[in-house]
Parts: C-alpha cells; structure tokens; sequence
C-alpha cells in the first residue's frame, strides 16, 4: 500500500502541475483552431510553421551564445522533425473525415504506444501500480466519449475509415516523437533538441505548405479576427513545446500523454464558464477519473522508470568497469611480484646474514684453537 508521503514529492507535485498547464495549453490550441475553422480557415501545417520559427529563433540564439558542441547527431533531429511535423498535419487533417468521437478514442493508441516503445527502447519498467493508473486515465476518457454519444454526437464523418486511419497514424508518429525526445532530453540538451526541432520543422513545414497549402493561404482574407488565432495557436505551441522535455526527463512521456487525456475536459469547464453551456454529467465523472488514474500513475515506485541515461550508457559503463577491474588486477599482480621480489631479496639478505654469521663463529672457533695450542 502506498503512503501519502509518496505523493507529497517534489517529482510528483511538479509531474501534475505542469501536466495540467501543458494540457490547457493544448486546450487553448484547440479553441484557437475551432475559431480558425469557424472563419473557414483549414491551414494546420502553416499554424504549426510559425511556432517552429520561434523555437528556432529563441533556441537557435541560445545555443548560439552558448557554443557548446552537438550531442546528438543532426539527422537524428531531422529525423524528429519529419515525424513531428506530420503526426500534427494527419491527426488534424482526420477532422475532415471523421467524428470528433472517433478521434478521441482512436487518438488514445499514442498511450499504449508510448509504453510499449519506452519499455523496449529505454527499458522502462512499468508495475502493477501504473499500469492500474494508465487503465483509470483511458476508463475516464472513454466515458467522455459515451458523454458525447449520449449527447447525440454521432457524426460518422464524409470517409470514416480513412478518418480512423489517418488519427491512428498521427497517433503512432506522436508516440514515436513523444518517446524520441524523452531519449534526446536526456541523452543530449533541451535547448538543443528545441532548436534543430525548430529549425528542421520550420523547413519541413514551408516545403509542404509550398505543396499542399499554397491556395488555402492566397485566399485567407487577413484581418485581426483571423490573424489573432493564428499567432495565439502558435504562442500556446511554442509554450507547449518549451515544457514538454521537462516533464519529458522528470516524469516521462507516457505521464505526458495522461495528462493530456484532461485537455477536453478543460475544454468543457471553459465552455461551462465562459458560454454558460450545459454538459453531460458523465463528464465531470471523467474528469475525476483521469486525475485519480493521474495520481496513482505519478505516485508509482520510485524504482519504476529507470533513467534513460544510465540506459544509453550502460554498455559504456560496464566497460569502464572491466577496464577498471583489469587495472585492479594488473596493480595486484604488480604488487604481488613486488611483493615475490621483496622476500626473493629478504631471503637472500638473510642468507647472506647467515652465512657471514657462520664465518665469524668459525674465527671465532679457530682463534680459540690457537690460544690453547
């Protein structure tokens, strides 16, 4: 049984604030992307573009001042940016094809992903506890989908098969980027994982708006009410982006992805508070499931997720360690022939000793001999 003082830790306060504010960063994201479709706008890859500009530009010129050395290969971060860029673009494009029902449901398969990735690639152990919190975090997600059927959101979309297959791969490529930054934070530096993420993104993003919404952007009519949304969801983007390795190297990124199972219930509290709507109540029995499910997760073993870094270093490690026994065994061997020199000369000492002792009783003997005769 677990006791309260292994929640009260500093690793499991600091895991569930800024899960939350990283999840109603996403919440914001959402608003600002709704109000964008509202006005007709449908760009999601020129929305991310400009929050990978600015991690480029902030982390670029922080590791410009810092000149330090890469500590990761740069096509490791090319690679990153590829698969993050186009995790957003297809889970965003699904929309179009399907029910915001089949979304969230379907957008739950980053979760178990995740752990299966972690537990192979960066041996993470997950225990009976966390996996109880993982099962009671999806349990509280599923009943906001039956929240939203009971509502009556049963739009089954124009195509729902290639909806479905669309959010599945988005929700594949965002374990996969989820996982490798929570390898690069700790193997490499968070400033310089933001910066190529940014640059390598920024670069991917303007060749596939070049490609695939050149027309949408000529025909967007700029004015304040369209260009807000677009500088808020990038803001909001660049915040998110900025504490995600955080949480990433404390906590993990199967923790990430539970908190952001709360991003649509926050969506509703505001919506509740703001637009004075009225919801379901199985939501607000969501809500209350996922964080329980959020605390039996942070409040696991202490042992359970073993630091990536001592993983990637292990094989260094235990090399190190043969050299530092093989060190060990030729400082004994030297110091055991030291030691088989040191009685060689000792026992020779003392046989000389000896000897000369034998001489002088023998003059001693002999002078005796010649006093008496």
């Amino acid at each position: 049984m677990v006791s309260f003082k292994e929640f009260w830790t500093k690793k499991t306060l600091l895991g569930l604030g800024l899960g939350q504010f990283l999840s109603l960063l996403i919440t914001s994201t959402g608003f600002s992307s709704s109000e964008l479709a509202r006005k007709g706008i449908n760009a999601p890859t020129s929305q991310s573009f400009f929050n990978y500009v600015l991690l480029a530009i902030v982390y670029g010129s922080l590791m410009l001042y810092r000149r330090q050395p890469l500590k990761a290969k740069w096509y490791y971060y090319l690679i990153l940016g590829l698969i993050d860029v186009e995790g957003n673009f297809l889970v965003v494009k699904a929309y179009q094809y399907t029910s915001l029902t089949s979304v969230m449901l379907l957008d739950c398969w980053t979760i178990p992903c995740v752990m299966f990735l972690t537990w192979i690639f960066l041996k993470t152990k997950y225990r009976y506890k966390k996996i109880t919190g993982v099962v009671v975090c999806v349990a509280g997600l599923v009943t906001v989908i039956f929240s939203d059927v009971h509502a009556g959101d049963r739009g089954s979309g124009s195509s729902p098969r290639k909806g479905d297959a669309l959010v599945i791969a988005g929700a594949t490529l965002y374990a996969v980027s989820n996982v490798s930054e929570e390898f690069l934070v700790k193997k490499a530096d968070r400033i310089e994982l933001m910066a190529f993420l940014g640059l390598f993104g920024g670069i991917i993003s303007a060749v596939q708006i070049s490609i695939l919404e050149r027309k949408e952007l000529q025909s967007i009519h700029w004015s304040a009410g369209a260009a807000l949304p677009f500088f808020g969801y990038a803001l909001a983007m660049f915040l998110f982006y900025s504490f995600v390795p955080i949480l990433l190297k404390t906590n993990g990124a199967t923790m990430l992805n539970l908190s952001l199972l709360t991003s649509d219930m926050w969506a509703v509290l505001i919506r509740i508070g703001a637009y004075h709507e009225k919801v379901d109540w199985l939501y607000f029995i969501a809500f209350a499931a996922v964080a329980v499910g959020l605390i039996i997760y942070s409040g696991g073993d202490k042992d359970d997720d073993q630091p990536c870094a001592e993983i990637v270093d292990e094989e260094a490690l235990g090399n190190k360690d043969f050299e530092d026994e093989a060190s060990c065994s030729q400082r004994t061997a030297g110091g055991s022939s030291k030691t088989r020199d040191a009685s060689k000369h000792k026992s020779a000492a003392s046989g000389i000793g000896e000897n000369l002792l034998l001489e002088n009783k023998n003059e001693g003997y002999d002078d005796a001999l010649g006093k008496k005769s």
